[in-house]
């Protein structure tokens, strides 16, 4: 005698494989939120922040600067300076050089991110190239800014971050 074989099997897994659709949708608008929150995989704000505090003159971290470019990518970036010692609380300016190594015209566009994760979300950029994407004429060297402050809500084992950009080329 032989079993009757389930009248909704395709049912049962179409509507499974719609549900994994969906949640697939899902997850990267999901994993941005828990980042934004959490500063998990040092994701930073990709606008500017607006912030006013008093500097905390009694603390001093350490921001190292980390600058890469992915291999067959033809544009240079460097930073100004390897590294500064800041207060929390205090506004820094520092300045990346970045050059186009091709004859053609081009577009880069830098995507930070801060170590380790958790402090991320204590490093805050008020002006930096990374909210926009930068043109180059052939050859060109740009000179490009950020402005930034460490929250004096960094917890106090933390002593040093680093922010790195990766410059990648972008299409308008």
């Amino acid at each position: 005698m032989s079993e009757s074989p389930d009248r909704y099997l395709v049912l049962k897994v179409a509507a499974l494989a719609v549900a994994m659709f969906g949640f697939g949708f899902a997850l990267v608008p999901l994993y941005d939120v828990f980042c934004e929150i959490t500063g998990f995989g040092g994701k930073t704000a990709t606008a500017a922040a607006a912030v006013v505090e008093t500097p905390d003159a009694s603390r001093t971290v350490r921001v190292e600067f980390v600058a890469s470019v992915p291999r067959g990518v033809p544009f240079t970036l460097e930073p100004e300076v390897n590294h500064m010692e800041v207060h929390p609380g205090q506004m820094y300016e520092t300045h990346f050089r970045a050059r186009n190594l091709t004859g053609s015209s081009l577009t880069a566009q830098a995507v930070p991110s801060v170590a380790p994760g958790a402090a991320a979300r204590h490093f805050n950029k008020v002006e930096c190239f990374c909210f926009t994407s930068q043109d180059f004429k052939p050859h060109e060297e740009q000179t490009l800014k950020l402005s930034f402050m460490v929250d004096t809500a960094l917890p106090s084992h933390v002593d040093t971050l680093s922010l790195s950009y990766t410059y990648f080329t972008a299409s308008n």
